[in-house]
């Protein structure tokens, strides 16, 4: 039986090993691919003479072309190349950005589709103070003066980029490749963060890349999670007075879980991510007995004391959590980050096993 069984394994190894292959251009020769733990919306085949085969999930390719190599001859029409180095870059994705600060390479980057007064990430503020990085317009109207009069060699936009369809279709007129971020595809959030080493490699940072993920994932891996066991609900709740909550498969919910809690209402749209409307009495019903609530602070407004939040609706003065005084709001910064999922997570294990005498939470804070 145990010999079918690795019989079964190396046959599927090697249909999974010609699948990459044939998708490698025959001028090409790969030396191996890029070694990923949780990522699958993206792969890396090393190829001989330094170049590197970037595949992304939407199907798009991507070749880097090391300083002073030449293009190949008979590359595949559809795979953009990418000459080393890279500067001048537009990234139209704060957490991208916030990967590609984590590993030095922010001077690569001249262009962001985020307001100052949006940033977070301090050493952002501090190179649009300097100069070095310049507010084109949002992602759906980017300035295509300033585009195409200084035009990037590579630009990299969030899936957001599928609903104006028309910005793609400029960017392509003025010759300028672009690559979607599909990190929020990935259903572990280890396999966002994950995604540093891509743009390590597209800068020349892969040691730094590795290094950085290496140490979020440790913080991880070193999380005592049995000790935890408590209920969480994870919602907001509009100005219009309608509650959003997070999906069960959401990448914050296995964060969660990953922390030891449990996550409620369970079972909730399991196949999918992001967050779903439901109706306020119902989910209290399946809700309401939850030990922790996680208040998504800035999709929800940002009320700013416990008569603030109890305003949003009637029934959360009736959870127990609200009685328990168990009532966390992430920080604004919360989504603008990719880089410090590792730390997230962390503090949700410290909400769950909180006693009052936590040291001080990074991405939390408890509304008293």
């Amino acid at each position: 039986m145990k010999r079918l069984i690795s019989l079964f394994a190396l046959v599927c190894l090697l249909i999974t090993a010609s699948v990459s292959l044939a998708d490698i251009p025959a001028c090409l020769t790969s030396t191996g691919t890029m070694t990923l733990e949780y990522a699958t919306q993206f792969t890396v085949d090393y190829c001989e003479g330094g170049y590197a085969l970037i595949t992304n999930s939407d199907g798009a390719r991507f070749l880097t072309i090391p300083e002073g190599a030449a293009l190949p001859e008979g590359l595949d029409a559809d795979i953009v190349p990418l000459q080393l180095p890279l500067s001048n870059l537009l990234i139209s994705s704060t957490p991208v950005t916030s990967l590609i600060n984590a590993i030095g390479g922010l001077d690569a980057v001249t262009m962001t589709t985020q307001e100052y007064d949006g940033w977070y990430i301090e050493d952002v503020k501090a190179a649009m103070d300097a100069g070095k990085l310049t507010y084109i317009g949002s992602y759906k109207e980017p300035d295509f003066e300033v585009l195409a009069s200084n035009p990037p060699p590579f630009s990299v936009f969030s899936t957001m980029l599928d609903s104006v369809p028309d910005v793609a279709e400029k960017l392509t007129e003025l010759g300028i490749p672009y690559m979607r971020d599909t990190s929020s595809q990935e259903t572990h959030p280890l396999g966002r963060m994950e995604w540093i080493k891509l743009y390590g490699l597209l800068l020349g940072k892969e040691a730094e890349a590795e290094a950085y993920y290496n140490e979020q994932k440790a913080i991880v891996d070193g999380i005592d999670a049995a000790n935890a066991g408590k209920t969480v609900a994870m919602f907001y709740i509009t100005s219009k007075g309608d509650l959003y909550t997070r999906r069960a498969g959401d990448y914050m919910v296995k964060m969660l879980e990953l922390a030891g809690g449990s996550y409620v209402p369970a079972g909730l749209e399991p196949e999918k991510s992001g967050t779903m409307k439901i109706e306020p009495e119902e989910f209290y019903a399946t809700a309401g007995d939850a030990d922790c609530i996680v208040y998504i602070w800035s999709m929800g407004g940002k009320p700013d004391s416990m008569d603030a939040f109890l305003s949003r609706s009637e029934i959360l003065k009736d959870f127990k959590a609200v009685k328990d005084g168990q009532v966390w709001f992430t920080t604004p910064d919360y989504f603008q980050i990719s880089d410090s999922l590792g730390s997230m997570i962390l503090d949700f294990n410290k909400m769950l096993t909180d006693d009052g005498s936590a040291e001080a939470f990074t991405y939390l804070f408890k509304l008293k």
